[in-house]
């Protein structure tokens, strides 16, 4: 009979054959006082019904944004979701959020991926779209890599207006791909030409801007374009796209990559997560678009059918030949933005915006009159804007939570240098009353 080994032999056969001596020296790098000593200390077991109240319990503990009015912002925002979105996603036609991996049998889901990418395309002003990221900070980052690997120049420039959160992101990206991150300082809440103008060379492959920027103001779009494509460099925007109903779409001024995050197109906050990156090229970069691209072509009887055309991922093509590493595509979130925006229309989506702006404006304008508040920056901004306290502003934030209000996110928190700012985001689901409630909070705060 042949040797057969036990799982002792088998297991001492591994560890030599990774050269240690014993699975405690796998975990060296842990400390020892956060690693678990003896049993899970598990509840006693309990029934269906006591499961389900056990857990509503300890969901009635979270205040989120169907208890409170929620003004919190930063790249998550509290917008209306049509219930139609929900019911329709959840049709046994799309019971996979995954990415298809026999796409050509699973044509209901290639045809909506592909609506998707037109819709986004047309949004953004853009040649073409993909079957979209993981969320809007990965997207900035593999739009990064593009314009590395486009213009093979390493020194990519970032606004340092764009979200901290993506700056950190785009670092982490960079970190071990070649490529050099330079930040650009502000002006006054927006990107300091001046810098720009210092920073750029033949070796800068790309500059990314966000706009509206973290601070919700607008970016000098048209000037940031003429610089840096005279520099041979990309100019990569990332958007909000329900901006994009009353703003110049990127690819009007001139954009050769938009992202965004498409959390604002029907999916809920989700206590941050899973979100949806929007990417948008013009047609010469379409090689270099990471993830996938559906396409509509016919089959040998005529019949219209999609399929998977491009897949530049390291997959299904050679690993050195890929553009990027994503795997998936946040399905189920796309196909939830792209029945939001089939829903709302050419005329929904300028609605949404034309009442971000306007109510942002109100509640801007009445914190204002509140003695010791004033605008923190001049520019114009969209639907969120910063606010300069008389006091800290972790105290106005805890205050208001008691009024069951999310004021807003503390600007001490990033790396600004900024211990008196308080950003406020305001959407179309802000009504008056819950406005005015915020400033009389704020007023008796003070």
């Amino acid at each position: 009979m042949p040797f057969i080994p036990t799982t002792e032999q088998n297991r001492k056969a591994m560890l030599q054959a990774i050269g240690v001596s014993d699975f405690e020296e796998l975990l060296n790098d842990i400390p020892k006082a956060v690693r678990l000593k003896g049993e899970l200390n598990l509840p006693s077991q309990l029934s269906e019904l006591e499961v389900t109240n056990l857990i509503q319990q300890i969901a009635n503990q979270n205040a989120h944004a169907g208890t409170h009015a929620c003004f919190l912002g930063g790249g998550a925002y509290d917008h209306f979701i049509p219930a139609a979105v929900d019911h329709l996603i959840s049709r046994s036609e799309f019971t996979t959020a995954y990415t298809p991996y026999q796409p050509e049998v699973a044509q209901g889901n290639l045809q909506a991926i592909y609506e998707y990418q037109s819709m986004i395309a047309e949004l953004t002003g853009m040649d073409v779209a993909n079957a979209s990221m993981y969320d809007g900070g990965s997207a900035l980052a593999e739009a990064a890599l593009l314009a590395n690997g486009q213009t093979g120049r390493p020194d990519i420039l970032i606004s340092k207006s764009v979200h901290p959160y993506y700056r950190r992101i785009v670092n982490t990206y960079g970190h071990r791909s070649g490529m050099t991150i330079r930040e650009i300082g502000l002006k006054n809440g927006i990107t300091d030409t001046d810098h720009l103008k210092e920073m750029l060379g033949d070796q800068t492959a790309g500059l990314l801007v966000q706009h509206p920027n973290f601070f919700g103001l607008l970016e000098p779009v048209d000037a940031l374009n003429s610089l840096v494509h005279h520099a041979g460099a990309l100019y990569i925007v990332s958007s909000d796209p329900i901006s994009l109903g009353i703003l110049k779409p990127p690819g009007a001024f001139g954009a050769d990559v938009v992202t965004g995050e498409g959390q604002v197109l029907g999916n809920p906050l989700n206590f941050g997560g899973p979100y949806v990156g929007i990417f948008a090229v013009k047609r010469e970069l379409v090689r270099r678009l990471p993830g996938r691209l559906v396409g509509v072509t016919q089959d040998t009887k005529g019949r219209r059918g999609f399929v998977l055309t491009l897949q530049t991922r390291e997959q299904h093509i050679r690993r050195d030949k890929a553009t990027s590493s994503i795997c998936t595509n946040e399905q189920l979130c796309a196909l939830a933005s792209t029945v939001y925006l089939a829903l709302m229309g050419k005329q929904g989506i300028p609605k949404v915006a034309e009442l971000c702006i306007q109510k942002a404006h109100y509640l801007a304008e009445q914190i204002q009159k509140l003695d010791g508040f004033s605008l923190m920056f001049d520019p114009p901004f969209f639907k969120e804007f910063a606010v300069r306290c008389p006091m800290e502003p972790e105290k106005i934030i805890h205050s208001l939570l008691k009024e069951k209000i999310f004021a807003g996110i503390d600007l001490s928190r990033f790396d600004y240098g900024i211990h008196d700012g308080l950003l406020i985001a305001v959407t179309e689901k802000r009504t008056k009353d819950e406005m005015d409630r915020f400033s009389e909070a704020m007023k008796k705060v003070i």
